[in-house]
């Protein structure tokens, strides 16, 4: 892990840092022509419930400033159908682009999977848009393989959109 970093579970008091990090990261999406997330598309009462029902983990740095975050799920009905308990699935990843260091994305990725192995789950799965081919190659650069394809998912958010599904197998402790 990048060595300047700490990563904590999220709580209350970090929602706005979330809502902030998200909004940055759909800001720079766009900016990049990759039409994934929206700003204002995730708020408040969307990490609050992601805290609830899963893990939400923030990165700091040795200043404390928050610069990455992920959501950390155990189930994923919507994009991988109802599964048994063999995988944890990352969402959100995000990285402040004018404050981490490099390899925060990397780093983050790393804790999920130690987090899942930890949890006695042999996979960790992901997915993105299918036409975000940046984002796919950087999962697969991370170890993951495109293992499917859902044509539909949907985020409670607007129209259904084609997502690749990923997963990378991870040593259980």
């Amino acid at each position: 892990m990048t060595s300047d970093l700490t990563l904590t579970l999220a709580d209350e008091s970090a929602l706005p840092a979330l809502t902030s990090l998200y909004d940055a990261a759909a800001r720079w999406m766009l900016d990049n022509g990759i039409d994934q997330w929206q700003p204002g598309g995730k708020d408040a009462e969307h990490f609050r419930l992601r805290m609830k029902e899963g893990e939400v983990w923030l990165a700091r740095t040795g200043r404390g400033t928050v610069v990455g975050a992920y959501e950390l799920w155990w189930q994923d009905e919507a994009a991988w159908g109802a599964r048994g308990p063999e995988a944890g699935y990352v969402h959100r990843l995000m990285v402040d682009r004018t404050e981490a260091p490099r390899g925060t994305g990397q780093a983050l990725l790393a804790h999920a999977e130690r987090r899942i192995a930890e949890s006695g789950r042999a996979l960790c799965r992901l997915d993105c848009r299918s036409d975000n081919e940046r984002l796919r190659g950087y999962y697969e650069g991370a170890g993951y393989a495109k293992v499917g394809e859902q044509p539909a998912k949907t985020d409670g958010g607007g129209s259904p959109y084609a997502v690749t599904l990923m997963e990378k197998a991870i040593a259980l402790r």
